[in-house]
């Protein structure tokens, strides 16, 4: 039996702290004139209704591992009720070895998909980093639709600063997870940099003033 080793990354908690209301309001800003739909929201129970309302149900809907995804009830709302076709579960009871193409194939190109993104500059540019870089081709393209739930945060001053927060406070909270979850480490092998959508209406940014997620 393996024993979770500690990480021996310290989060830099400059990266923790929120951003102030004009910090907040710009960065929206910012983003819609990227092509994003933007809401910005107080609570977590206001960012579950925004994802909610977006979503018909018996919509195909992907969720990525998200921390935020967890803490803000996004992930348990989207399991209530049976309202919606979750791949996660679906591809769960499939056999990975007879069915693998046909799970990444549904994984690859989701109706809707749900996730977070790492850092956003206040002009609007959208960082995404991955171990595996499996969530990235959804992020980027796969899915028809795409909605992001995103603590304030996660919001930084300069692109610089969105790459800093990247290695400097993402890496070190996630490879603590990873740690205790696998049992082992994890590592920033792939980022994605979204400067824009070329596709006005596929992307939605919900911004939760509170802190949630890495």
């Amino acid at each position: 039996m393996s024993v979770a080793v500690e990480s021996p990354l310290k989060p830099n908690e400059r990266f923790a702290q929120l951003p102030s209301a004009s910090e907040v309001e710009k960065t929206a800003q910012a983003l819609r004139e990227r092509n994003h739909e933007v809401v910005v929201v107080g609570t977590k129970e206001e960012a579950v209704q925004e994802v909610l309302k977006r979503i018909p149900q018996g919509s195909e809907v992907f969720t990525t591992t998200s921390e935020t995804l967890r803490e803000t009830g996004v992930m348990e709302a989207l399991a209530q009720g049976g309202h919606y076709v979750l791949l996660r579960d679906k591809v769960a009871a499939m056999d990975r070895e007879r069915d693998g193409r046909e799970i990444k194939r549904l994984l690859a190109s989701p109706s809707f998909a749900v996730g977070s993104v790492h850092a956003i500059s206040q002009s609007g540019e959208i960082f995404v980093a991955s171990a595996t870089g499996s969530q990235l081709g959804i992020y980027a393209f796969g899915a028809d639709k795409m909605i992001w739930v995103v603590g304030a945060q996660k919001i930084v001053p300069t692109e610089e600063d969105a790459l800093l927060r990247l290695s400097e406070y993402s890496l070190p909270r996630e490879d603590a997870r990873a740690r205790k979850a696998y049992g082992m480490p994890s590592s920033l092998n792939q980022v994605l940099q979204i400067r824009k959508s070329a596709f006005p209406g596929r992307t939605t940014v919900i911004l939760v003033r509170q802190r949630h997620g890495f």
